[in-house]
């Protein structure tokens, strides 16, 4: 992929926004034609040298997009998201809200009921008055593959829970047993997750609510995890032997995260919903002679 300066001699126009403190870069570009490898990316997210993110929301007319082009009958815009490392990811929950946020801050869409492609399908958002944001994540796979996870010397079984990306859910006594969560905890086999994972700690709060510490690939820590926030709801429930699928009933869990909460409703054909909020705190424009520099 060419460098963003060899397409575009124009400042980039960003934005900046954060769902329960996981923030976000947002890059409007509609037909398609800005062209941002790893490299700007990874620029774009530092939190010292740069705009600072966990990641980068690419806002591009699922028309114009290749990997987007089959969705684009049902969802207009397609969200191209960026880990902070510059890899690409297949969804973010907390990013899609902002998404979302976004699109209604820009005119493009008003409150209610909102479509918008991801790499894991098409995700319906509903856009609330009171300003909170309501994703259909989609449902929760399971895989009978699990992992152990091992921090400082403590290890513990971890649920496989898939919810459009991969994560590892592990129930600790304490958050403080995840350690400083600044490189990737290891967890064997590797094999389960050959395209890497996110790692939850989780502990209980009281009935149907916890809290969660994250390393997300290609980020590290952040402060919140949508789909994280998900896939915990969902391994709480089986945890605590709860299956919406036979009993009939939605269940819903609040999970903490250290930017604030979320709520997760499993419903009994397996769909999983998220409500939280999202914000859109910044915008301006890049200098594009910083942004092609290299160290």
């Amino acid at each position: 992929m060419d460098h963003v300066t060899s397409t575009q001699n124009a400042p980039l126009a960003f934005l900046k926004g954060h769902g329960t403190e996981n923030d976000f870069v947002i890059v409007p570009d509609p037909d398609n034609a800005v062209s941002l490898d790893a490299a700007d990316v990874a620029r774009l997210c530092d939190r010292r040298a740069g705009i600072g993110g966990d990641g980068l929301l690419h806002v591009v007319r699922s028309a114009a997009h290749p990997e987007a082009k089959d969705q684009a009958g049902d969802a207009e815009w397609f969200m191209d998201y960026r880990n902070a490392d510059g890899s690409v990811a297949e969804m973010c929950g907390n990013g899609i809200r902002v998404f979302a946020r976004y699109l209604e801050h820009a005119g493009h869409v008003a409150a209610g009921e909102v479509a918008v492609a991801t790499r894991s399908g098409v995700k319906r958002i509903h856009l609330d008055k009171d300003g909170s944001v309501t994703v259909a994540m989609g449902r929760a796979v399971l895989p009978e593959e699990s992992a152990t996870v091992t921090v400082d010397g403590r290890s513990w079984p971890a649920r496989n829970v898939n919810m459009g990306n991969p994560h590892a859910v592990a129930f600790v006594d304490s958050l403080d047993h995840a350690g400083e969560l600044r490189e990737e905890p290891p967890y064997e086999p590797a094999s389960v997750y050959p395209d890497g994972v996110n790692i939850e700690f989780v502990v209980d709060r009281g009935p149907r609510h916890v809290a969660m510490r994250v390393h997300e690939r290609g980020a590290a820590e952040t402060r919140s995890c949508g789909t994280g926030a998900c896939a915990v709801a969902v391994a709480a429930a089986r945890r605590d032997g709860v299956d919406p699928a036979e009993t009939g009933t939605p269940v819903t869990y609040t999970v903490d995260v250290l930017g604030g909460s979320l709520t997760i409703t499993e419903h009994p054909d397996g769909r999983v919903d998220m409500t939280g909020p999202a914000v859109i705190v910044a915008e301006g424009v890049v200098d594009p002679s910083w942004l092609g520099a290299r160290a």
